[in-house]
């Protein structure tokens, strides 16, 4: 199967001083393109945002 889930959780917030959805971890650009990714740009993503979540130190949407 060439196609990979997307992270989206349905938590659609745009933290403006990041620019990453709080939901997700993605910027606007890979969301918008998520579509149109190939499967190695998908796969890409992904562990950005894995990066993203290790580097985190507090929950992405704000809850204790």
């Amino acid at each position: 199967m060439n196609d990979v889930d997307s992270p989206c959780i349905k938590i659609c917030v745009v933290d403006a001083g990041r620019g990453l959805c709080r939901g997700c971890l993605r910027t606007l650009a890979e969301i918008s393109c998520w579509v149109n990714y190939s499967r190695a740009e998908k796969l890409a993503v992904l562990e950005k945002v894995a990066q993203r979540k290790r580097g985190q130190t507090t929950n992405p949407i704000g809850l204790a």
